[in-house]
């Protein structure tokens, strides 16, 4: 019961001279850049896409908003709402919130 996920002949390895070897990379180290990228798209302003999920925000998502933040004005970073008092990290995080002033993209 001799299995192999392999192929059966190992394909051939393109043969590269000396000299189109740093071309490629070059190439390639360029095409990842992005800075370059941003040099190619000027002006273009931001796209919209259509969205792909609802507006609505789900339990997960809002744990893990609430508790980055939390943890975040816990390290004293700067709070976006006023402060009627709030000592606690994670209820001031859930009042900015509500507020819609976490500084989250």
């Amino acid at each position: 019961n001799d299995v192999d996920m392999g192929y059966e002949e190992e394909p051939p390895e393109p043969e590269i001279e000396e000299g189109e070897e740093d071309e490629n990379v070059q190439q390639d180290e360029d095409a990842n850049d992005p800075l370059l990228e941003g040099e190619e798209k000027e002006g273009d302003g931001k796209e919209h896409k259509q969205r792909k999920t609802t507006k609505f925000m789900t339990k997960y998502e809002r744990a893990r908003i609430l508790g980055t933040r939390a943890l975040q004005i816990s390290m004293n970073a700067p709070v976006m709402v006023e402060l009627e008092g709030e000592t606690d990290p994670l209820e001031i995080a859930m009042k900015e919130l509500r507020q819609r002033k976490i500084p989250f993209t």
